[in-house]
Parts: C-alpha cells; sequence; structure tokens
C-alpha cells in the first residue's frame, strides 16, 4: 500500500482537472454566445435603416430642426448621431454631407471628423469585446503569423486602409478583430479619415452655398478646384 496521502491528492488533482474542464466548456460557451450576438447586433443595424422608416429620418430638414430645437447641446448631439450611426453601418458620408448641410463645411468638417473618430471608435469596442475571443479561437498558426504583424504594425495598417478609401464601417468591424492596439487603431483613423471627411464636407458645403446664393459661377471658383484635386486624389488611392 502507498503513503495515505497518495488518495487525497489524486482526489485533489482530479477536482481541479473537473473544474479547469467545466470553466474551458463554460468560457468556450460564453465565446460563441457573445459571437453570436455581434451577428445579430450586424443584423439588426444593417437591416434597420433598410426595412424600417429610420433611414427618413436622416434628411437636413429633420436633424436641422431637430438640433436648431437643441441649442447649444445641438453640436454634441450630433457628434453622438454620428457616432451611432457609424456603429449601426450607415455609411460614413451621409452623416458628414449631413453636417456640411446643416452647420456649414467648416464646422460640419470638424464635428464630423470628431463623429467619425467616436463612432470608429464605439464600432471598435463592440467588435473587439463581442468577437475577438471567437476569431482567436478559430486561427491556425500560419493566422496567426500576420496577426502579430499586423500589431506590429497597427498604425501603419490603419492609416493605410483609411487613405485608401476602404468601407468604413466594415474596416471597423473588421480590424477590430486583431490584435491592434486601440490606440494605434484610434490615431491611424484620426489621421486617416481627415482627407475624406474634408472632401465631403466642403463639397456639401460648397454646393449648399451655390445653391443658396444662386450663383453658379462659384463652380469654377479656386475653392472647387481645390476640391477637385482632393477627390481625384482620395478616391483614385489605389485599392
Amino acid at each position: 500500500m502507498g503513503p495515505a496521502w497518495v488518495p487525497w491528492l489524486l482526489t485533489v488533482v482530479g477536482n481541479r482537472v473537473e473544474r479547469t474542464i467545466e470553466q474551458t466548456e463554460k468560457k468556450s460557451r460564453w465565446v460563441l454566445v457573445k459571437v453570436l450576438i455581434l451577428f445579430a447586433f450586424i443584423i439588426f443595424a444593417i437591416c434597420l435603416f433598410r426595412i424600417t422608416p429610420a433611414k427618413s429620418f436622416l434628411t437636413p430638414e429633420i436633424l436641422g430642426r431637430f438640433l436648431e430645437v437643441s441649442g447649444f447641446w445641438g453640436p454634441l448631439l450630433f457628434i453622438l448621431l454620428f457616432a451611432v450611426s457609424i456603429c449601426l453601418f450607415v455609411s460614413a458620408s451621409i452623416p458628414a454631407l449631413l453636417g456640411a448641410t446643416i452647420f456649414g463645411a467648416y464646422w460640419g468638417f470638424l464635428y464630423g471628423w470628431i463623429g467619425a473618430i467616436a463612432g470608429a471608435s464605439g464600432a471598435f469596442y463592440i467588435g473587439r469585446t463581442l468577437g475577438r475571443d471567437f476569431t482567436r479561437s478559430i486561427m491556425g498558426d500560419k493566422l496567426r503569423k500576420y496577426d502579430d504583424a499586423i500589431e506590429r504594425n497597427g498604425f501603419t495598417t490603419v492609416l493605410y486602409l483609411r487613405l485608401i478609401n476602404s468601407p468604413f464601417t466594415f474596416t471597423n468591424f473588421g480590424i477590430c478583430l486583431t490584435k491592434v492596439r486601440f490606440w494605434d487603431y484610434f490615431f491611424g483613423t484620426a489621421l486617416g479619415v481627415l482627407v475624406g471627411i474634408f472632401v465631403l464636407t466642403f463639397l456639401g458645403g460648397t454646393l449648399k452655398e451655390i445653391w443658396v446664393s444662386g450663383n453658379w459661377g462659384k463652380l469654377v471658383s479656386f475653392k472647387v478646384f481645390l476640391l477637385r484635386v482632393f477627390i481625384s486624389f482620395h478616391f483614385s488611392s489605389p485599392k
């Protein structure tokens, strides 16, 4: 017969192994639940503005009246609406153009830029919280190497994707599933969307100014020429 403590040790080890297995199974179930919530959220967000009448509220007239009544809080509410719309898979060009129409080119650019950064950050948080664990669990060795490389070059990767005009919202939810650090993502986005927001807001603001004034001669002004240069640069970047 062995020492008296051997059965006790085997019992303790067995209990710990059982608890570890239970915790692993519970964690796996929770990872699956989170990714299902993420898929449900994406489907809901995409359908919200394509099936329901919600899209009809995204007009300069309705938003303009709402923000005018809001007074001092109008710009902050617009930034919040911009951020929420990005998280709900609304194209960033829609709130950016609305901002230029409501606030003008200069303030519309500032509010649109802040809103785009806030929306991208919110989408990153949602995707990282709900989807990253699942992505990590299904990665093979080869994909893990790419994931590590993206982490090392996070700022450059995000900046490049923003500058080549990749789909804004899908890029948000795609990048967050990698190991890119948040601050690399944040600053890469903040710098990378400057050109796109500038083009959209100043184009919208200039067209509104021309429409209101009736001075169609401004279509050949230096400002419009500069916008054409930025548009050509932005949308002809290699994909």
